[in-house]
């Protein structure tokens, strides 16, 4: 079970070797010689209910082969980290890790930033994360089979200065596109992935259909949850006990606030603190709200005496280093994201899906200029930017950005302004202004995060020099 107790976090060394088998991950620690080895490789796995799938895409860490979802790797902020991607696949393949704003030849986007990794092949990835949070990992390379076939995998960097509640629950939340026996079937309809996406057809948690965890009785619990799904939109509401909300795509919020209804997309992150029932066998559940079929996410059931904690105790977490924007010499940068009357395939970054629905400033990917190969906007190192967001379709779009973190300084949409981010879910109709400073040197991919649109001509880059 992804689910670590006080206790065990208190075992130190015995508690980081049993991590993984617990869903805890592996610990990332500085003066270890030999890189975290993962390999991308096939498995099978019981996802539906009338049969196993076959080929499903995981990273293994051990010689043996891999039986499960990919492993959550720990890291901890500040701390030296490598990993050594193996390319078992028949394709290849890269790791990009989403939301660290890491040095650009680490970032993992083919053509861009390093070469393809090729079947049998490998590539080394070192770098130091500056912010503690959730964060996730997947490939930048045939993303809407890869991620879609099971590359996607959780980040928790750690900060020593965090405070230690009595459990801690990751979930990773992903769709399925299976048919009868549980074989997998196309992986999009083109008229759906000309407007919100294509939903899969099984919908999990771990790997598992509305799974259920065991939490100390009148406990605080962390619940870190990443939506790796290339499509899905949430609505996420707590039901049977009180949560709060500390956390929000790697960032601390400013001040926790009580869980009512969170809407958060792909590539998007939420750490709540739960406060568990007192009476053991009660039932929590984390649930999705959204659209016309409602489904539980996971349900948490009250184990042991109770902690008899007090949800009054949860404190902000320590703040991530980003940099303010500078408004009185920022620059505005315009960026519509629109449809387009264009449908044939363009050149696109690690290949297309055949078809062309969405664009950047009216244009397709390659970008709103004469060079097709050129970035959307040249930003000066160290300086300040407005991004000036619209979005003048009727569907939603989490707008992701590589390697930088923005604040959402105003909308039209919404009164409460989220903590610094590198998603934004930007709403039908919805105009905001992002604040950034552009401080990490390099090419950053600029891309709505439902995999079908980003295909399909929502993607672009900036080039900070």
């Amino acid at each position: 079970m992804p689910i670590i107790s006080r206790r065990t976090i208190l075992k130190g060394s015995a508690a980081a070797a049993a991590s993984f088998a617990i869903g805890g991950g592996l610990a990332a620690r500085n003066g270890i010689a030999a890189p975290l080895r993962l390999k991308a490789q096939f498995t099978e796995a019981a996802l539906a209910s009338d049969g196993i799938t076959p080929k499903v895409m995981t990273y293994g860490t051990g010689e043996a082969a891999a039986t499960g979802m990919p492993p959550v790797i720990r890291m901890k902020k500040g701390e030296p980290f490598a990993a050594r991607l193996m390319n078992a696949l028949d394709e290849p393949t890269t790791i990009h890790w989403h939301g660290l704003r890491i040095v650009n030849a680490m970032d993992g986007v083919p053509e861009m930033t390093q070469p393809y990794v090729y079947p049998g092949d490998g590539f080394d990835y070192t770098f130091t994360p500056p912010d503690a949070g959730t964060f996730w990992y997947h490939p930048h390379c045939n993303t809407l089979t890869q991620m879609g076939h099971g590359l996607t995998g959780v980040i928790v960097v750690e900060d020593p200065a965090d405070p230690v509640f009595d459990a801690e629950i990751v979930l990773n939340l992903r769709d399925w596109r299976l048919g009868t026996g549980g074989a997998f079937i196309a992986p999009f309809k083109p008229r759906d992935a000309a407007r919100g996406g294509t939903y899969g057809t099984v919908r999990t948690t771990n790997w598992q259909q509305q799974p259920s965890y065991d939490a100390p009785a009148g406990g605080l619990v962390r619940i870190r949850m990443a939506a790796t799904d290339v499509t899905r939109i949430y609505s996420l509401a707590a039901e049977g006990a009180p949560a709060v909300v500390i956390a929000l795509d790697g960032n601390p919020v400013d001040a926790p606030y009580p869980l009512d209804l969170l809407d958060f997309g792909p590539g998007q992150r939420v750490e709540l603190i739960v406060r568990m029932p007192d009476q053991e066998g009660t039932e929590v559940k984390l649930g999705n709200v959204r659209g016309s079929s409602p489904f539980t996410i996971a349900t948490l059931r009250a184990t042991g005496a109770s902690l008899k904690r007090d949800i009054r105790e949860v404190k902000p977490l320590p703040a991530n280093p980003v940099a303010e924007v500078d408004l009185s010499t920022a620059k505005r940068i315009p960026l519509d994201f629109t449809a387009t009357a264009e449908h044939a395939p363009v050149p696109s970054i690690c290949g297309t899906i055949g078809y062309t629905f969405w664009a950047i400033n009216k244009v397709p990917w390659q970008g709103d200029t004469p060079d097709p190969g050129a970035p959307v906007s040249e930003l000066k190192l160290g300086k300040s930017y407005v991004l000036q967001v619209r979005n003048r379709t009727p569907h939603a779009h989490p707008i992701h950005l590589h390697g930088l973190s923005f604040r959402i300084l105003n909308s039209n949409k919404r009164t409460i302004l989220p903590p610094p981010t590198d998603t934004i879910l930007l709403l039908p109709d919805e105009q905001a202004e992002l604040g950034l400073v552009a401080d990490n040197p390099g090419d950053w991919l600029l891309h709505c995060h439902i995999i079908e649109h980003q295909k399909t001509g929502m993607s672009g880059y900036f080039r900070i020099v």
